[in-house]
């Protein structure tokens, strides 16, 4: 386990060093969750407040989105690793004496925890700085936030895991662009990145929530603005923890039949 987490340490020490990268992107990120913001509040007075979710619970969601873009995007993969798998340098990684499928996973979790450090305390930060009505709310419980806590954790192992999956499957390719760019949009779509989960109709989100995607960041956000709460919270930790046991579960089968297959050209 020591050395695992040491795989994470020196991912995480290397993700925090891009400060300016960070800089920039926080710009962005602030600007487009106050677009967000504006877009929704326009809804809610257009359609009355009659939304799924009510307007102070959206805009916690929409600015706990923007803090924690790191941990939950597909597309944050670790690029290390597609070039390891195209290149033929994956063959350093199976003459390591450990697990090459935990220390990606260690590798990709430290990765995206080091970013969402140097990200998330200061787009929150002017969250709740930001003016009514588009200011971020606190959590309407401490259980509620010890609950975020819990499936925060749980959602980016769930994240982690299907990304690991998609590592497994550009294998079977040439390139890994096609994996991910159809990944990447689905899991967009449906994790409630692009609008949340609740604003799907009825028969839509049955359909949503029978997937892994839905137990991503969509669980914790809507367990700190209130929007998820009472008896449905339970069944909604236990998905979680059946799908990152799925997803993982998932990835070394693949890994065990790819390992045997690997052939690496060259010199």
């Amino acid at each position: 386990m020591r050395k695992y987490l040491l795989f994470f340490k020196l991912r995480f020490a290397a993700g925090i060093q891009y400060r300016m990268a960070t800089v920039t992107a926080l710009t962005t990120q602030l600007i487009w969750g106050l677009m967000e913001c504006l877009a929704y509040k326009t809804i809610a007075e257009a359609s009355g407040g009659n939304l799924p979710m009510n307007y102070s619970s959206i805009v916690s969601y929409i600015w706990l989105k923007e803090a924690f873009l790191v941990l939950f995007n597909t597309w944050a993969a670790d690029n290390d690793v597609f070039g390891m798998i195209q290149n033929g340098d994956i063959a350093y990684e199976l003459c390591r004496p450990v697990s090459v499928y935990s220390m990606w996973f260690a590798r990709t979790v430290g990765g995206r925890v080091s970013e969402a450090v140097l990200r998330c305390v200061p787009v929150l930060l002017c969250a709740f700085l930001m003016p009514e009505p588009y200011r971020m709310g606190l959590p309407v419980s401490m259980e509620a936030f010890s609950l975020f806590i819990l499936t925060t954790v749980l959602g980016l192992g769930v994240t982690v895991a299907f990304c690991m999956l998609v590592y497994m499957l550009c294998f079977f390719t040439i390139s890994p662009q096609g994996w991910r760019m159809v990944f990447t949009g689905a899991v967009d779509f449906l994790s409630g990145n692009i609008i949340p989960l609740p604003f799907f109709p009825q028969e839509y989100l049955n359909i949503a929530e029978l997937l892994p995607f839905a137990y991503m960041q969509n669980i914790p956000f809507r367990i700190y603005c209130g929007d998820l709460a009472g008896a449905d919270i339970f069944p909604a930790v236990l998905k979680q923890i059946m799908w990152l046991c799925l997803l993982v579960l998932g990835g070394v089968f693949l890994w065990k039949k790819v390992e045997k297959k690997i052939v690496v050209q060259g010199g």
